[in-house]
């Protein structure tokens, strides 16, 4: 018998806290290829051997708005073996010499990719960024090296953080829907580690 960790019924916080839902979506075979629009050529998808504070920079400027905040407080050593590791592939987004995403492919699972970091930062949403950034993703996902093995399922989270349109986003690319999650988490901008006016769309309760 299943026993959830939170009741049914609504779940106070403790002051400080905040919580949203998280939707987990997967795919299990490549997709057919989306044809590419006009104005795709613009960008380019590098691969980015980035040092910790330039990528911690960039993390924060596409994420701050959604309170992507994991990667700003994880320990050096933590994070500085998950981006050198052999079996995880991060990249930056190009709109020509202006960098204008991240993607981080994570095969640390065998058979498995999770798209653990995508996103764009805020002067290129609604520029076809997005899309040229999954549709890249997705096919890098699924057509690894030759000396590495092939997954059997790539998959992704999204939640009531995000962009409003980003459950969609990832379900018209392709990715279905297969588990629901509540995260509790200490406000980052109440913590110091965004600042007070990141995420304006979720309300900042100051704890009495």
């Amino acid at each position: 018998m299943d026993n959830p960790v939170l009741p049914l019924g609504y779940s106070p916080l403790k002051p400080g806290q905040i919580a949203n839902v998280v939707t987990c979506l997967e795919m299990m075979a490549p997709p057919a290829p989306r044809p590419a629009r006009p104005g795709d050529d613009r960008f380019s998808l590098v691969p980015w051997q980035a040092d910790l504070a330039a990528f911690r920079d960039l993390f924060r400027r596409v994420g701050a708005d959604w309170l992507w905040y994991s990667r700003l407080i994880m320990a050096d050593e933590k994070l500085q073996a998950i981006l050198g590791s052999r079996d995880v592939d991060l990249y930056r987004l190009m709109d020509g010499d202006r960098v204008a995403g991240l993607l981080e492919l994570d095969f640390r699972e065998e058979g498995q990719c999770e798209l653990s970091f995508f996103g764009v930062v805020p002067e290129a949403i609604g520029t076809g960024a997005g899309r040229y950034l999954i549709d890249r993703g997705i096919h890098l996902a699924w057509n690894r090296r030759p000396d590495q093995v092939p997954i059997r399922r790539l998959w992704v989270h999204t939640c009531t953080f995000d962009h409003p349109n980003a459950l969609g986003f990832y379900q018209k690319a392709g990715f279905v829907p297969y588990a629901f999650m509540v995260e509790v988490q200490d406000d980052p901008r109440l913590t110091g580690v965004l600042p007070r006016h990141a995420a304006p769309h979720i309300p900042l309760v100051d704890p009495k």
